[in-house]
């Protein structure tokens, strides 16, 4: 029997559905608040936190009422944390999930400093290196330039930035506050996982577990698209192990899908609200094929030079343009650029209104201002 076939449609309304977008879901007031936010964080595999505050633009179009001081809190104590994981990115997890993932995701950083050994650091004790930093770090939080530095007196020579690359790889390090908290400023200071959590890694992390978590935040989804997202290879042996409890599908290439049986599947032809998704919003991030999400073509105009991933205007479920956010001293603007001219004036009001509520989200006091342009082809 041949496996249904689920079209670009169907697979985008799944996406949004499970990413929370095809409509903000509710956050009560009260004790439950602060629960509901963190139970959201690991629904959706963490968010991409390279930036420090896009995680908050990223709750913000999936939680109904959501306001900074929801995360900034979880982050002043300690429930949730930034930390590189899938891809060897930084990501804003739950506390638990952070000593989950990443033991789990140990071999995308083992990748990076067999790169770094062999043609930085030849002929040094790696071992060594994590010992002294893994102490630098837990005996006070560090800047990588000072953690660097402090490294180079026993290691004089090689490059402090090196050093610093090393520990970053071989210990689970977090960004400690007041970085990434809303409203205030701090540098990127580092300490261990373990010492700023009080807990141990989980010794014993299940990569079928991590497989059936993508699943339920990404899915349906090829083994090619698991491993995109997380930066692992050699993942085809866990989807398999999972096989029978799975359901599978191709998509319209013929590839073939996999997904968890009790996973929402809405129907292609239900109606998406316009979004305005984050910058670096997994979203857009998490497939090797993301024509689900956004073409090829237009995926090409989001690469910029400085390696930031734009805000992206979704219409009818899929990207059709960019926006950021313009500061002024008394004034705020959302600067939204289409990739192409034709917006209908239904959808163009539904910007501008999300846009307003987006500006009123990140500057209340400010006058706000949504403006359109066009991409150069």
């Amino acid at each position: 029997m041949s496996a249904e076939v689920l079209s670009r449609r169907a697979l985008n309304r799944a996406l949004l559905d499970r990413q929370l977008l095809l409509g903000r879901a509710p956050l009560p007031e009260g004790p439950d608040r602060a629960g509901r936010v963190i139970d959201t964080i690991e629904h959706l595999g963490g968010l991409q936190a390279q930036a420090p505050f896009p995680p908050y633009y990223g709750l913000w179009s999936r939680l109904a009422g959501f306001r900074p001081d929801d995360l900034a809190e979880l982050l002043l104590n300690r429930t949730v944390v930034r930390i590189a994981l899938m891809r060897s990115t930084i990501h804003l997890v739950s506390a638990r999930d952070a000593t989950m993932l990443r033991p789990l995701t140990q071999p995308v950083h083992d990748r990076a400093l067999k790169a770094l050994f062999g043609k930085q650091l030849p002929s040094v004790d790696t071992g060594a290196i994590a010992v002294a930093g893994r102490a630098l770090v837990e005996e006070q939080p560090r800047t990588f330039a000072e953690l660097g530095g402090l490294l180079a007196e026993s290691w004089p020579e090689h490059e402090p930035g090196t050093l610093a690359t090393a520990v970053r790889i071989l210990v689970p390090l977090v960004q400690v506050p007041p970085r990434a908290v809303w409203g205030r400023a701090g540098q990127a200071l580092h300490t261990s996982a373990e010492s700023w959590l009080g807990r141990t890694l989980d010794p014993q992390p299940s990569l079928t577990g991590l497989v059936r978590r993508y699943l339920a935040a990404f899915g349906p989804a090829t083994v090619a698209d698991i491993q995109a997202w997380s930066g692992l290879t050699r993942l085809r042996e866990p989807v398999q192990a999972l096989r029978d409890e799975l359901r599978t599908f191709r998509d319209e290439d013929g590839r073939e899908l996999f997904d968890l049986p009790e996973a929402p599947r809405p129907a292609p032809d239900i109606p998406a609200a316009v979004c305005l998704a984050a910058e670096f919003d997994n979203l857009v991030l998490s497939h090797a094929d993301r024509t689900r999400i956004i073409s090829d073509a237009d995926r090409g105009r989001t690469f910029t030079r400085n390696g930031i991933f734009p805000g992206t205007v979704l219409i009818d479920g899929f990207v059709a343009g960019m926006w950021r956010i313009a500061r002024a001293r008394d004034a705020v603007t959302l600067v939204v650029e289409m990739f192409r001219d034709r917006v209908s004036a239904r959808d163009r009001d539904a910007i501008v209104a999300e846009g307003l509520r987006m500006l009123a989200f990140t500057a209340p006091d400010a006058a706000a201002d949504v403006q359109f342009g066009r991409l150069a082809p």
